[in-house]
């Protein structure tokens, strides 16, 4: 028999859900950085819970199974992501002004970097791209989301006459190769990496 009052027990269900959600968000934070290191498919219930002192259990009871961790990895990734990189650059002005700000947030990114691996994204992608399923799936859709990002702002520089008249799709593929070779290169302690990606961004958003 539940001994508490009435207007107590909605409360402490209250607070077991945030205790859960809080956890959750913890543990998907951590799974990323381990990601980013090691891939998706590194990531177990257990290597989770010993990393974080948690009962394997309850890590389980949290996320079901192998693909649902690996999901909610993906979207605390995008989220942390966004923060870094997207969220701080404001929308206007647009064009060329937005799309460097927007390079420059990634290139402190994978400089810093944000994850222990450097980029989620290119650790990841590569362990997945041929594995059809959810997690390629939402691994694909950030993919789209960033590169329709670049491209629009390519092409708001075109209009506005910031950028000269170029392929903005291919302008935001450019961009992002250019990015993800940065990447490995910071990972290998190249320097001037950054430099480089910079100049490369430069080029492509050159008046004439």
């Amino acid at each position: 028999m539940n001994d508490l009052p009435m207007d107590e027990a909605p409360e402490r269900a209250d607070l077991r859900l945030v205790r859960g959600d809080r956890t959750r968000r913890a543990i998907s934070r951590h799974a990323v950085d381990v990601a980013s290191l090691e891939g998706l498919s590194g990531l177990s219930i257990g290597r989770l819970a010993t990393d974080l002192g948690l009962s394997k259990s309850g890590v389980q009871t949290l996320f079901g199974t192998k693909e649902k961790l690996q999901l909610a990895t993906v979207e605390a990734a995008r989220e942390a992501f966004l923060d870094e990189v997207v969220r701080p650059v404001p929308a206007d002005p647009g064009g060329a002004e937005r799309l460097r700000a927007l390079t420059e947030h990634w290139i402190g990114y994978a400089s810093a970097p944000l994850f222990p691996g450097g980029c989620f994204w290119a650790a990841s992608l590569p362990d997945f791209d041929s594995r059809p399923g959810a997690v390629r799936d939402a691994l694909a859709r950030q993919r789209r989301d960033w590169m329709a990002l670049l491209a629009g702002e390519v092409r708001r520089g075109v209009e506005a006459g910031q950028i000269r008249e170029i392929d903005p799709e291919l302008a935001a593929f450019q961009i992002d190769a250019a990015l993800s070779a940065a990447n490995t290169a910071l990972r290998l302690g190249e320097a001037g990496a950054a430099d480089l990606a910079r100049r490369a961004v430069d080029g492509w958003l050159a008046r004439s």
